[in-house]
């Protein structure tokens, strides 16, 4: 459940509510009355539950009492958010760390070594000869010929956000078979092999854009969800296309689902079929702000939207047909999701992700566990690409990072090859994807 804080500081939810008296605030032992430091003996088991609470949220020592670390912890929130500074815990710096998501700053994790880039995907030299110079994303799938396909997002003639003739989505073809040498792309999905033209057409009045998810082969088939966009970020549905000629045409299904759909946890897809005929899907909303929720369908049912069964905790235990609940949305892994990429290989399920977490995270992580079900919170999980500003860039560090996926033909024991997205927003270049090899382990 999520529930938002109305202006006056009440709430819906009565375990949520501050639970100190009115007028009262934790501080010091030595402060004046209205100080509950827990040491003193006569404060209600409730004041020292409720600081427990907090303190364990924040990821402190849960000892109940006002000490040196609560009173830290206290000046970091009170400094972020330009309140006065006291150390002393009232509603206010209540309700912000438990209702309101605010988090202690968390040093960066390493980028686990070995990681490399191996050459731009797209761009100037790479691309441009399909009229493509500027484009992101790059989501991809084996054809049922057995090539490479990707599907890239916002694309442009010119190397710049923007650079005219704007297509989305649009699509590239690899018959690449040694990828430590770098993708290379042989031609265009569509009528023109020779130039990237939109995969249908339509209107991009009010900004309209349709941006690629997710690509999965089923059997002779392949399947596209596409976020149909008003404005970046605007998700006013969602829906998955079909193409039953290798990814040359594409067809509309009757697979049309709602932005708000399950709280708006179900915008952006990743999704892999398992060899039990099941496609599970992890999903995420499309503003970063949002965790993770995992659902399941048949393969032989993925264009019917009531087939899609959630994986949600009711009743004290996690159950499929329960509506679906965040499966990630927390530290210490992470609370706020970007795009993400599922796939089985070699009967281990992968799902690299970008974290965008405020805290600790701007980054690619990887994922390695037994069945979608596992708990994503205990699962082994490396980062192998973080963020960095411009010109502090290097093979495992990358200046306005997103976009991961994984590229076919990936081993865990080979290495993970990766596309990853790059966008400079401040002047519009680079926009393009790269190619990178990580560990997988």
């Amino acid at each position: 459940m999520h529930l938002t804080r109305s202006t006056d500081g009440t709430h819906g939810n009565v375990a949520d509510r501050f639970p100190l008296p009115t007028g009262k605030y934790w501080g010091p032992l030595e402060g004046p009355r209205n100080s509950w430091s827990n040491r003193f003996g006569t404060e209600p088991p409730s004041s020292k539950d409720g600081l427990r609470r907090w303190q364990s949220t924040l990821g402190i020592a849960r000892t109940g009492v006002y000490d040196a670390a609560t009173r830290t912890a206290a000046i970091a929130l009170q400094r972020a958010e330009g309140w006065p500074v006291s150390g002393h815990i009232h509603a206010r710096e209540w309700y912000a760390v438990i209702t309101g998501g605010w988090r202690l700053p968390v040093p960066p994790r390493p980028a686990t070594p070995g990681a490399r880039k191996i050459t731009d995907a797209t761009g100037p030299g790479r691309t441009d000869r399909f009229g493509m110079a500027a484009t992101d994303l790059g989501v991809m799938t084996r054809t049922p010929s057995g090539r490479i396909l990707a599907v890239f997002g916002d694309t442009f003639r010119d190397p710049v956000v923007g650079g005219g003739d704007w297509r989305s989505p649009v699509a590239l073809y690899s018959d690449t078979t040694d990828l430590d040498e770098g993708i290379v792309w042989h031609e265009a999905a569509g009528p023109d092999p020779d130039h990237a033209r939109q995969l249908w057409a339509y209107d991009h009045g009010a900004n309209t854009t349709m941006l690629p998810s997710d690509v999965i082969t089923l059997g002779d088939d392949i399947y596209l969800h596409v976020m149909v966009n008003e404005g970046l970020g605007n998700v006013v549905r969602t829906q998955i296309w079909r193409s039953a000629d290798d990814g040359r045409t594409w067809h509309p299904t009757e697979a049309i689902f709602e932005a708000d759909l399950h709280d708006g946890f179900a915008q952006l897809w990743t999704w892999a079929r398992d060899d039990d005929g099941w496609v599970y899907i992890y999903s995420t909303g499309f503003q970063r702000d949002r965790g993770i929720i995992l659902r399941r369908v048949r393969e032989e049912r993925i264009t019917d939207p009531d087939a899609y069964i959630g994986w949600g905790w009711r009743d004290g235990r996690w159950a499929w047909g329960n509506p679906p609940t965040p499966v990630l949305e927390r530290e210490p892994s992470a609370e706020r999701f970007g795009e993400m990429c599922l796939r089985k290989i070699q009967n281990t399920w992968v799902l690299v992700s970008f974290d965008a977490s405020t805290a600790g995270g701007y980054d690619i992580d990887v994922r390695l566990f037994a069945a979608p079900t596992d708990n994503l919170y205990l699962v082994p999980k490396t980062t192998p690409l973080r963020g960095s500003a411009w010109g502090a860039e290097g093979n495992d560090r990358i200046a306005q990072l997103y976009g991961p996926s994984i590229i076919p033909g990936s081993t865990l024991h080979g290495g993970l090859h990766l596309l990853v997205s790059q966008w400079n927003t401040a002047v519009g270049w680079p926009y393009r994807a790269m190619h990178f090899k990580v560990p997988a382990r």
